[in-house]
C-alpha cells in the first residue's frame, strides 16, 4: 500500500500535467492510505482554482464527485495524540507547512516508524524532500 499526499490525489481528479502517471499508479496499486485531512484539502485546492478561475465549477462538481467514490475505498489514517506530536517534530527538522507535516506524520503512524520499502507520493517538492530523508521512496 501507497501513501498518497493530496497533492498526488488531485491529479486524479483534475486534468493536470501529472494526471498520467497518477493513473498509471493508481490502475498498478488500487489501495490508498491517506491522511484524515485529506478531503479538507483536495477542497481547498479545488475552491482555490476556483476562486482564480483557473478551473470551471462544472469541472469542480464533477471533480468532487470523482473525490466521493475514491474515498470509498481508500484507508484513512485518524487523527491522535501521536501524529500531531509527531507533526510537531516534522516541522523543527524540515521547512513543512503544517499540513504537509500532518500528511508526512500519518504516513509513519500509519507504517509503524518503518519507511524503507514503503512509498509516499506527492507532487510538493518540500514534502517529497522531507518524505525522502524520513527514509520513504517516491514515485
Amino acid at each position: 500500500m501507497k501513501f498518497w499526499d493530496s497533492s498526488a490525489i488531485v491529479p486524479l481528479l483534475i486534468a493536470e500535467n501529472d494526471s498520467p502517471l497518477r493513473e498509471s499508479q493508481i490502475r498498478a496499486h488500487p489501495d490508498q492510505l491517506v491522511w484524515y485531512g485529506t478531503p479538507a484539502e483536495i477542497e481547498s485546492a479545488i475552491c482555490r482554482r476556483i476562486r482564480e478561475n483557473t478551473l470551471d465549477p462544472a469541472v469542480a462538481t464533477n471533480a468532487r464527485s470523482k473525490l466521493k467514490i475514491l474515498a470509498q475505498s481508500w484507508l484513512e489514517v485518524q487523527p491522535t495524540p501521536l501524529i500531531r506530536d509527531r507533526a510537531i517534530r516534522l516541522l523543527r527538522v524540515h521547512p513543512l507547512r503544517a499540513a504537509a507535516a500532518f500528511q508526512l506524520a500519518a504516513a509513519l503512524t500509519a507504517f509503524g516508524e518503518i519507511t524503507n520499502g514503503n512509498t509516499f507520493l506527492t507532487a510538493d517538492l518540500r514534502l517529497a524532500k522531507a518524505a525522502s530523508l524520513e527514509g520513504f521512496d517516491l514515485q
